[in-house]
């Protein structure tokens, strides 16, 4: 009895092996796919959908999602192949510049899979249960592609406007999750939004933020969001009252690129502080140059 049972378990565990399998070969496929390709596949679908094979449904969900995928895998495989190649030859000092920017870039495309896989399933959900809201969390995740995917690919800077504008969207999907477990704050004005601003940077520091402080705690929390201009110098606040940082577990793979890519581009004329203020939370700044572009739209 003992032995058939080691005998299902086996099988049980070859079952979810290749499951896994194939959902990765499916992932690095939309990667690589050509769009041309990708687009006779979604037609295959639609006229299947025609059949009884297929409901209506389970087609469109195929079609968004292998959409929001291939966009997403498409960036993140490129952005790997260039840190590796930079990773390979980082023996010479003089690369050390394009090692930490592929390292960047490669993490700037990394929209968390699981935050676009809870935000498809929670527009699948409301879908049966609320429509008018499922619509609006739709149109949330749209503008946060929308704002996310041009700096995915800029090698340049960006504008502290377009990382608001980018927070925003992503706070909306939170706030749809979280309930009345999450509120925000943002205290932006509106002269500091054409302010030189690296890509990603405020996004990163958004997400530790709710991963690390609120989500962990039971009833949440809040988190604000401050800029303002001391003399020649810009600083940006994420603020939250959640469960506090481990002043001991070191920075993760986010701070680190962050704290890297400041050192690169402004020497110590930058910097990314952690703090823990007087009444609990955490507050993470960035500090650097003021420097307003005239001609960008934020």
């Amino acid at each position: 009895m003992g032995k058939r049972a080691r005998s299902v378990l086996s099988f049980v565990g070859e079952i979810g092996e290749t499951a896994s399998s194939l959902w990765w070969d499916f992932f690095d496929w939309l990667a690589q796919v050509p769009l041309r390709q990708l687009v006779v596949t979604w037609m295959l679908a639609f006229l299947l959908a025609l059949t009884p094979v297929l409901h209506p449904k389970q087609v469109a969900f195929f079609i968004f999602g292998s959409a929001g995928l291939k966009i997403l895998a498409g960036g993140k495989r490129k952005a790997e192949i260039e840190a590796s190649k930079a990773a390979a030859e980082a023996g010479n000092e003089s690369l050390e510049r394009r090692l930490v920017e592929a390292q960047m870039s490669a993490l700037q495309a990394q929209v968390e899979p699981h935050f676009l896989f809870n935000t498809l399933a929670l527009i699948g959900q409301l879908i049966e249960t609320d429509p008018p809201e499922a619509a609006k969390i739709h149109t949330h995740l749209i503008e946060y592609l929308r704002a996310t995917l041009p700096q995915m690919r800029s090698r340049g800077n960006g504008t502290l406007g377009r990382q608001i504008h980018m927070a925003r969207a992503y706070l909306a999907i939170m706030q749809a999750r979280m309930k009345s477990r999450l509120s925000v704050s943002l205290d932006v004005p509106p002269e500091l939004e054409s302010a030189t601003f690296p890509p990603m940077m405020l996004q990163i520091l958004i997400e530790n933020s709710i991963k690390h402080g609120l989500e962990p705690k039971v009833e949440g929390g809040r988190i604000d969001i401050r800029a303002s201009v001391n003399g020649s110098v810009l600083q940006v606040d994420v603020q939250d009252d959640g469960v506090g940082f481990n002043a001991y577990a070191g920075d993760g793979v986010g701070l680190t690129n962050v704290r890297e890519r400041l050192k690169l581009m402004y020497g110590t004329r930058a910097q990314l502080t952690i703090e823990q203020p007087m009444d609990g939370g955490c507050r993470a700044a960035i500090c650097l140059p003021f420097a307003p572009d005239i001609f960008a739209k934020s």
